[in-house]
C-alpha cells in the first residue's frame, strides 16, 4: 500500500471522534457552574422523621455523581427547592375476608426549579412515587426499604427534567 494513502487514512481516522454522554446531562458548563439544593421539609400529614434528610441528600447525591456542577445549599445558577407534601398509606387489593391484602405507600414532593441562566426552563411541579407491601407487615418493618426506592425514583425524575431534558 502506498505510504501517502496510509498516512492519509490514519490522519482521517485520528481526526474523527465520537463522544457519548452516559449520564444524560445536557448542561452548558460554560454558563452553568452550580446548583443550589435546599433542604426539603416534610409537610405531609403522616411524618417519617428521616424522610426529609433522606430525600434532600438523595437529590444532592444524583447531581454530585452525574454532573460536574458544584452543589450548594444556596445561590446557584440552578436552584431546587420544595417540600414533601404527601406520605400516604392506601389499602389496596381486598382479600376474600374483606381485609386489605396489600397497602400502597405513596410519597409526593412539590419541587420548584429555577434556572437563573435560562429562566424559561424554570418550573413548579409535583412528583410522586409509590410502593406496595403486604398488609400483614408493619409499616415500620418495610418503611426504610420502600422510602429508599421511592426517593431514588423521584430524584432521578427531577434530575431528568432539570438537566437531562428527557
Amino acid at each position: 500500500m502506498n505510504v501517502s494513502v496510509l498516512c492519509g487514512l490514519m490522519l482521517c481516522l485520528n481526526s474523527c471522534t465520537i463522544s457519548y454522554k452516559f449520564n444524560g446531562a445536557s448542561i452548558d458548563y460554560s454558563k452553568i457552574h452550580s446548583i443550589a439544593i435546599a433542604d426539603f421539609p416534610n409537610n405531609a400529614a403522616l411524618v417519617n422523621p428521616m424522610l426529609s434528610n433522606q430525600l434532600s441528600e438523595g437529590i444532592r447525591d444524583i447531581y454530585i455523581r452525574q454532573t460536574r456542577l458544584q452543589v450548594n445549599r444556596r445561590g446557584g445558577d440552578l436552584e431546587l427547592e420544595g417540600e414533601i407534601t404527601g406520605y400516604d398509606l392506601t389499602p389496596m387489593a381486598i382479600s376474600a375476608d374483606s381485609y386489605s391484602a396489600e397497602t400502597k405507600l405513596t410519597l409526593t414532593v412539590k419541587v420548584r426549579f429555577t434556572n437563573n441562566v435560562n429562566p424559561e426552563e424554570s418550573f413548579d411541579k409535583s412528583y410522586s412515587a409509590f410502593q406496595t407491601f403486604d398488609s400483614s407487615r408493619m409499616l415500620s418493618d418495610v418503611q426504610d426499604e420502600l422510602c429508599t426506592i421511592m426517593v431514588q425514583e423521584i430524584a432521578e425524575n427531577i434530575y431528568n427534567e432539570t438537566v437531562a431534558k428527557w
